[in-house]
């Protein structure tokens, strides 16, 4: 048998291709546009880097009243945001890591995530924080956590993680215009993949995750980098005959598990693949709501994959096996269906044959799209 992996043909007429980064960048410009209101905060924005390209030349659109360069304050800035968004502004602030908005989590947590409430509805903070996670680059425990459990545990904030391009727009221009606040967490990893977006104002949902792939053997759900990961292994299952249902889950506050408990009843197993940690995580509270919802429909008991219980190593050498990944997905998929041995080791072998070769902190390029 082939080990070509084989994606579903692009069709390139009517189809405008761009990376997840300047999907970001179009967003912000459109809106900046569209919407006086709308400020952008940062620390590093008039950096050459523009925050690894995602403000790149949107000060012609914004002007200098408009873009803010941050003082190394992040509670300040958070709390400036705050007061601008409750007088009517829209700001949207952009962190390069999410270890960044852990200085501002009581600004975060106890302000702008309450205001509607305790006010009875008065008053909005409509504020839009962008925070970035990602991996590799030797960059260790302090700068490579994935931590939007802690934020989606907090009611009064909504909480993104987008994949693709199309949602990266249509996510972020939804957010501006959301009266209460959203955090957006972005993996750096994702900015590189490639896919189509629509031109011009659009908005996407932003209230549930979205099945990127039928199947009936198994439900897989995964967030951010992770889902990327589930679709590659989805594609290397179906050569062995296992068809993987693969849902993105997209919004983690709120965390509506509706369809895939649907899924589930149809399927029968559930697996899911975190880019956070194994405990406490996503995966187990969606594992938790299925349970309740479609215990019965379960023919095996569900499988979570995450981050191990301790702090990310700065060494590359001892990286591998570290984070969930499709040959781990693939590994529990085969395990749960109890297929025979031959065919989980042709599956591994389909895998190893069909993977980049780099470094495990290196992107897999198979992940760049189009998608």
């Amino acid at each position: 048998m082939s080990t070509q992996l084989k994606r579903k043909p692009v069709e390139e007429t009517a189809q405008r291709m761009m990376n997840g980064g300047a999907a970001v960048n179009e967003a912000l410009a459109i809106m900046g546009q569209r919407n006086k209101d709308v400020l952008l905060f940062a620390e590093g924005i008039d950096d050459p880097s523009a925050i690894y390209g995602t403000t790149k030349n949107l000060r012609p659109i914004y002007g200098d009243d408009r873009i803010i360069e941050m003082p190394v304050a992040e509670n300040g800035l958070c709390g400036v945001a705050i007061g601008a968004a409750m007088s009517g502004k829209r700001p949207v602030i952009s962190f390069h890591r999410v270890e960044f908005a852990l200085l501002a989590i009581e600004q975060i947590v106890n302000n702008a995530a309450k205001m509607h409430y305790i006010s009875n509805g008065q008053h909005h903070a409509p504020i839009v924080l962008r925070l970035v996670v990602g991996r590799g680059w030797g960059q260790g425990p302090e700068h490579s956590q994935s931590l939007e459990t802690l934020f989606s545990y907090m009611p009064g904030l909504k909480v993104l993680m987008p994949v693709f391009p199309e949602d990266y727009k249509g996510m972020l221009c939804a957010a501006i215009e959301d009266n209460n606040p959203v955090v957006i967490i972005e993996h750096r990893w994702t900015h590189y993949v490639k896919g189509h977006v629509p031109e011009g104002y659009y908005t996407s949902d932003i209230t549930k995750p979205i099945c990127r792939r039928e199947g009936k053997h198994i439900t897989i759900a995964a967030t951010s980098y992770s889902a990327l990961e589930a679709m590659k292994a989805a594609e290397v299952l179906e050569q062995v005959g296992v068809e993987a249902e693969v849902f993105d889950i997209r919004v983690t506050r709120p965390l509506v598990t509706s369809d895939i408990a649907a899924s589930v009843k149809k399927t029968g197993h559930l697996l899911t693949a975190d880019t956070g940690f194994k405990t406490l995580g996503i995966g187990a509270e969606i594992i938790s709501q299925v349970t309740e919802t479609a215990f019965n429909a379960l023919k095996a008991a569900p499988v979570r994959i995450g981050m191990p219980d301790h702090p990310t190593p700065s060494s590359r050498g001892y990286l591998p096996g570290l984070y969930p990944d499709a040959r781990k997905i693939i590994e529990n998929t085969c395990d749960m269906l109890k297929l025979p041995a031959d065919k989980k080791a042709q599956a591994l072998k389909i895998y190893d044959d069909t993977s980049s070769k780099l470094p495990v902190d290196v992107p897999d390029p198979a992940f760049a799209g189009p998608f």
